[in-house]
């Protein structure tokens, strides 16, 4: 693998319009990057996290004493509404989710719950308390597949997965919000995220892992499923740049124009690691298994976004990080 220099995120001068944040899941993968870019520029965080498996508040050591911590589940309406009084957060950005398809195929029901349920009690609990900005963090696959072109926040919603689902139900309750008592909340919907810290469960993390452990590399199907990679602090500071300058009731796609098959993918951090081909193993595909997604960034892109980490970077930078933190593997 080659040497790569520790990326280190750049703070923003802006000074934020909401000034005290709730983050739902702030001990997760994206919001745990969130959170640690909030704290530099200087916000009032509260993070709310149940602290599953998926969760970790080592994410989170690097900004410990910056912000408030509450091990809460998100479908405790009772506790959540003790949050907001004592907090009394000027915007809530909403992270909370389960989000691993293979796991939602196994059991729906708990992304039933957490991702509708839950979703439905933050919305309930942040229009009592007359939040300024609630921010729905939702998720390309709500889409479902599209075999040529790119999703626009107009596309219609055809989800395939019980995962995908229960989000696309979440952003249908946060958009009947909006028309029925003039929320303010806007929804954002990401690619496929990676980079340092993320769960080893996701494609980048399991190549990672069974790489360096040489064990087999399981690829479903031939491979050829392809996806839209955005490295995890491209998307935190696109979503800090909605939080600041997006128009209440709008969606919001965050993508990076970097689409790879997965095969390409694994042979990429095969190479990179020095392992052989010969580890790739092909396995049955996934029930439903989504073929493409590709995401149009045009809107959010005027609002003054862009990529600053491209693939090839990103992946230096997040096998730069798993190699000295194998322990996360």
């Amino acid at each position: 693998m080659k040497k790569t220099k520790r990326h280190n995120q750049k703070s923003t001068s802006c000074q934020p319009r909401a000034k005290s944040l709730l983050v739902t899941g702030g001990a997760g993968f994206i919001g745990s990057e969130f959170v640690r870019q909030g704290c530099a520029m200087g916000y009032k965080i509260a993070v709310v996290d149940k602290l599953t498996y998926a969760g970790d508040l080592s994410r989170l050591k690097e900004v410990k004493g910056r912000y408030q911590f509450y091990k809460v589940d998100i479908c405790n309406k009772k506790k959540i509404d003790e949050i907001f009084k004592k907090e009394k957060p000027d915007a809530v950005v909403h992270f909370a989710a389960e989000s691993h398809v293979d796991n939602s195929i196994r059991d729906p029901f708990v992304f039933e719950e957490v991702n509708i349920r839950g979703t439905l009690n933050l919305l309930a609990c942040a229009r009592k308390h007359k939040v300024k900005r609630f921010i729905q963090i939702s998720t390309d696959e709500v889409y479902g597949e599209i075999e040529e072109g790119k999703f626009t926040e107009n596309y219609p919603l055809a989800p395939n997965s019980p995962y995908s689902a229960s989000k696309a139900a979440g952003d249908f309750f946060v958009r009947s919000y909006i028309r029925t008592f003039d929320f303010p909340a806007i929804i954002i919907r990401p690619s496929n995220n990676y980079g340092p810290w993320q769960y080893p469960e996701k494609l980048i993390p399991v190549i990672i892992s069974k790489a360096l452990k040489n064990q087999k590399v399981p690829v479903y199907a031939k491979g050829l499923n392809r996806r839209e990679w955005l490295y995890v602090s491209d998307c935190a500071k696109g979503i800090y740049l909605v939080l600041r300058k997006g128009k209440v009731g709008e969606i919001y796609n965050i993508g990076s124009g970097a689409e790879k098959k997965n095969i390409d993918v694994v042979r990429m951090i095969l190479k990179e690691l020095n392992k052989s081909k010969d580890l790739i193993q092909f396995v049955k595909d996934r029930p439903g298994h989504d073929f493409r997604y590709s995401l149009d960034s045009s809107k959010i892109e005027k609002l003054g976004f862009k990529t600053e980490i491209s693939f090839k970077q990103g992946i230096e930078f997040t096998l730069d990080w798993y190699c000295k933190n194998k322990n996360r593997l």
